[in-house]
Formats: structure tokens, C-alpha cells, sequence
């Protein structure tokens, strides 16, 4: 078993990636949850048919009294609408202060499940588990949770850091290619923005099998990052910005098509590529940079490009939380494997994306 420790002051927590983790999350959470009795388990439609039976079995082998709450699959759950529902359903299976909140699924059972967690009875315990590529690597840690709004996404939420996080490799092979390679993006993210090496490996994977060989190395590493990002700057005001190399201009290609039809993986792609060649116009990004992270989303089948108009563009960045007054924060890269947060005017940044690539 691969083991990681964050140690927030007052918060840590451990991150487990072993094979087969699934089947022993009672005794895990038993550890970290010696006192509570009722264990809430939020799932969606895809996933629970796969995996709640048996994360319910061991929870209850435990001694947790469980109630699994399922929910539809896909972006329009994470809403204010489905949070009541949830807040319902606690509250009706009698959550307590004393109790707690399990994600089993995606980013977005996690950032939902969370934000109930952090909100519900003015907060209660909460563990993730993980079970696609992207929440594994990024959404489970960090402590970042959130529902959408009208107006944008993730633009209500909390800091809520878990009380554990169990990942179980295996059940990534369930994924779609399509959503396998949705995680791959926040994975190639890591390279460019803090290992160079872990980038170069990346490309010598040369896909899912290979990337599905090395696994518990891939998820390890993307972990170690984030938790050392995380510990320098929880609350997102400084270092931790580079974790959003590419989502800036990402946000404006889920927000054009509605979060329907590109995944946040492919918008993030995509976002990447435009930011790599914004950087090397500004003269800060090698002009190597580009072609390599192109390489690798080719590797994976994303997206280099997502047709996006200034109008959509001008809306993200206007939404983006590391804006302040006129000025965005655009994550550019010095060299592979290391980023810095550029601030810059938004309006200078509409114009350079609108001039190299005509929105």
C-alpha cells in the first residue's frame, strides 16, 4: 500500500492507493472515525451499480450504520438543488454532529458530497473515495469542494479538508477511454507545472496501458504535488494558483458548450495549450514548451483547441476566482516543470487570445 500523509495543522489526513482498497474502507474509516455511527455514502447512478454494494458491506462490517444516496450522473448535480436533496436525505437518515459523509465517485459526487459535508449541521466529518483517474489525482485533494451556480461553476463553496482519502486503482478500469483520458489532462498538468521528469515518463507510457502499468507511481506522484502545493498555500491565495495552469481559458470552453460538450479534462487541454503559447508570446515560455504539451495531449486523445468566442471568454475570466478588480491571474510556465501566476490586465488578455487565435 502507497501511503501519503498531509499534514495540515490540526487536519491531517492520509491518502491510501492500494488495489483492491474498496473492499477494506470500513476498517480504514473505523480508524479514522472511532466515534461516529452513521455513515452517509453518496454515490451517482453510474457508479453505485459498480461499487456501492461493496463499500457498503465493509462500512457495515465495521459497525457504521450506512445509507448510500445516489444521485444522477453528470455536471447539472453538482447544483444548489441537489444539495437540498442531500440536506434531505442526511437529515432523514438522522446525521448527527457526530456522524459523517463519504464520496464514493467523481469530481463531482466529491465536491458535492463535500460542500454538504462542510455546510450540513455546521459541518461533520467527510472521506473521499475516489473512483475515476481525475478525482484520484486532484478533486479528492486539497480540500477545495463546491456546487455550481447559474453564473458559473464552483462558485459556492468551502475549504473542507477530508478525514481520509481511499484509492483504489482498479476501479479505473471501468472508465471510458473518454473519461480515462478526461483525468490524464490534470495529470499531464503536474509535469508541466512541478516535474519535468514525471511530464518525460508521460510520454513514454504512450497511452492508458502504459499509463494503467505504472499506476500507483502516477497516482503517487500527482498526490505528492498537490499535497506540498496544498500545504504551501491551503487557501489558494498564492503558490497554489499554478495548479490551475490551463483553466483559465478552460473554464470558457466548458462554459460555451454549456459543461455538455467537452469534459473539464479536454477544456483543461485545450486551456493548456492556448496558455503555453500566450506564455511564449509573452516571452516568458520556452518556445519548445508548446510543441511538447501538444505531444502529449495528442498522446491521450485531448484537445489542443476548442472553438470559443470572446464573449465566453470574457464571461470565465470575469467569473474566475483568481481575479481581482480588472487584473486575472494567467498560470504561465518558465520551463517545463515550473510555473508561476503571471497578473495581468483582462482586457490585454482577451486581446492576445482573440489576436493569436482569432477566439
Amino acid at each position: 500500500m502507497t501511503k501519503l500523509n498531509i499534514p495540515l495543522p490540526g487536519r491531517d489526513y492520509d491518502i491510501l492507493i492500494e488495489p483492491g482498497l474498496l473492499d477494506q474502507a470500513g476498517a480504514h474509516c473505523r480508524a479514522v472515525l472511532p466515534r461516529v455511527k452513521k455513515l452517509a455514502v453518496v454515490t451517482d447512478a453510474n457508479v453505485a451499480p459498480l461499487y456501492a454494494q461493496r463499500v457498503e458491506k465493509s462500512l457495515a462490517d465495521a459497525g457504521f450504520a450506512v445509507k448510500i444516496v445516489t444521485i444522477p450522473a453528470g455536471e447539472p448535480s453538482k447544483s444548489m438543488q441537489m444539495l437540498e436533496f442531500l440536506y434531505d436525505e442526511f437529515m432523514a437518515f438522522g446525521l448527527t454532529r457526530t456522524d459523517a459523509v463519504a464520496a464514493l465517485g467523481g469530481g463531482v459526487v466529491g465536491d458535492l458530497a463535500g460542500f454538504a459535508a462542510a455546510t450540513i449541521l455546521r459541518g461533520v466529518d467527510f472521506v473521499q473515495i475516489p473512483t475515476t483517474l481525475l478525482a484520484q489525482v486532484d478533486s479528492s485533494v486539497g480540500g477545495k469542494v463546491a456546487v455550481d451556480l447559474k453564473s458559473g461553476k464552483n462558485l459556492a463553496g468551502a475549504f473542507w479538508q477530508p478525514k481520509l482519502v481511499l484509492m483504489d486503482p482498479e476501479c479505473l478500469n471501468t472508465l471510458s477511454d473518454r473519461i480515462f483520458n478526461d483525468g490524464m489532462a490534470e495529470v499531464i498538468k503536474y509535469g508541466c507545472i512541478r516535474d519535468a521528469d514525471f511530464f518525460d515518463e508521460l510520454l513514454k507510457c504512450g497511452g492508458r496501458e502504459g499509463v494503467m502499468g505504472r499506476i500507483e507511481y502516477v497516482l503517487e506522484t500527482c498526490c505528492a504535488i498537490k499535497a506540498q502545493v496544498v500545504l504551501a498555500d491551503e487557501r489558494d491565495t498564492g503558490l497554489r494558483m499554478i495548479l490551475n495552469f490551463g483553466h483559465t481559458l478552460g473554464h470558457a470552453y466548458e462554459l460555451a458548450y454549456h459543461y455538455e460538450t467537452y469534459t473539464h479534462g479536454q477544456a483543461v487541454a485545450a486551456g493548456m495549450c492556448r496558455a503555453a503559447g500566450l506564455g511564449g508570446k509573452l516571452g516568458g515560455t520556452p518556445e519548445d514548451i508548446p510543441e511538447r504539451i501538444l505531444q502529449a495531449v495528442k498522446l491521450y486523445d485531448l484537445p489542443d483547441a476548442i472553438a470559443c468566442s470572446r464573449t465566453d471568454y470574457e464571461t470565465a475570466v470575469g467569473l474566475d476566482k483568481k481575479g481581482a478588480g480588472n487584473e486575472i491571474t494567467l498560470i504561465l510556465l518558465d520551463k517545463m516543470g515550473e510555473a508561476k501566476p503571471v497578473r495581468m490586465d483582462k482586457q490585454k488578455l482577451l486581446t492576445m487570445v482573440e489576436d493569436a487565435y482569432g477566439c
